[in-house]
């Protein structure tokens, strides 16, 4: 029986393999089932472009004390009141990460020639600079230029300039996906049309787009180069595609944020415009095909 085990593994396998049902580049492969009768494959490509809606930049708070745990104290308390009022903002619209970096200062000496050097040992460390680091996303574009003011206004070492991405929500992608549907449906129309045909019923619906990337005729899988997408505007509300998502409960409203820094922050001037990012979308609709009329 030990020796009928491998034999029969061998037989399995080619069974359970996936392989292509024929060579790449071979002139004949079996044609797939929707293609028993005439059929149009139409590949929907459309192209929106929408605002980044996420926004990120840093903000350091530098000190140099004797002691490190001098320098990390006083390094929290700058950054302590600008920590407070982006928090107020709301946890969900702003999220903020607070670290410490420390690095020693060493005691110098000058050589022959004037240069200073660090005299880089245990024993010869003269004080420590601490530095806070914010690292503010603001996930509620409205709010970037508030945050920004703050930042300015708590009068930071550094601040560096905002940077920007695209997280498309679950109704900005249902939308696209029906966009891209939509331009397959109208390719199709089009092509029948102008080649004295009809169109018959939906064979295949691919929210992928991979079935009319195949060329039966060319060996499976070939796969051809798409054509130009269609451009299309994104709507103001998406409303009709919330339900895609599912419902978040309010968040409590954020206390207050202090006065002074508020304040301070009314007279900053900035002005943070999100660019617009690219969304691409593709399906595929496979039809059957009927004689003209008549």
């Amino acid at each position: 029986m030990k020796t009928l085990i491998p034999l029969l593994a061998l037989l399995a396998a080619p069974a359970l393999a996936q392989v292509p049902p024929a060579v790449l580049g071979q002139p004949y492969v079996p044609a797939p089932w929707w293609m028993k009768e005439p059929v149009i494959a139409a590949q929907g490509q459309v192209r929106t472009e929408v605002p980044a809606n996420r926004a990120f930049f840093g903000v350091r708070f530098s000190v140099v004390e004797k002691t490190a745990q001098a320098g990390s104290a006083a390094a929290s308390a700058k950054a302590k009141q600008l920590d407070a009022a982006l928090a107020a903002l709301g946890a969900d619209k702003v999220r903020l990460t607070t670290s410490l970096v420390t690095r020693p200062l060493y005691d110098q000496y000058r050589q022959k020639d004037g240069s200073l050097v660090d005299n880089q040992r245990a024993d010869r460390i003269d004080a420590y600079e601490v530095t806070a680091v914010l690292a503010i996303q603001v996930r509620d574009t409205e709010l970037l230029e508030r945050a920004y003011r703050l930042a300015v206004a708590a009068q930071p070492t550094s601040i560096d300039q905002p940077g920007f991405n695209l997280e498309p929500d679950n109704a900005l992608k249902t939308w696209l996906y029906e966009a891209a549907v939509k331009d397959a449906a109208r390719r199709a129309r089009l092509a029948t049309a102008a080649a004295g045909a009809r169109l018959g019923p939906v064979k295949v619906i691919d929210p992928t787009g991979g079935v009319c990337q195949t060329q039966v005729l060319a060996g499976w899988p070939s796969y051809m180069g798409a054509g130009g997408a269609t451009d299309v505007d994104a709507p103001q509300s998406m409303a009709r595609y919330a339900d895609a998502a599912p419902a978040m409960m309010a968040p409590a409203p954020p206390p207050p944020a202090e006065a002074s820094l508020e304040q301070k922050a009314s007279s900053v001037q900035v002005t943070l415009q999100p660019p617009l990012r690219q969304l691409n979308g593709e399906a595929c609709i496979i039809y059957g095909l009927l004689p003209a009329a008549g």
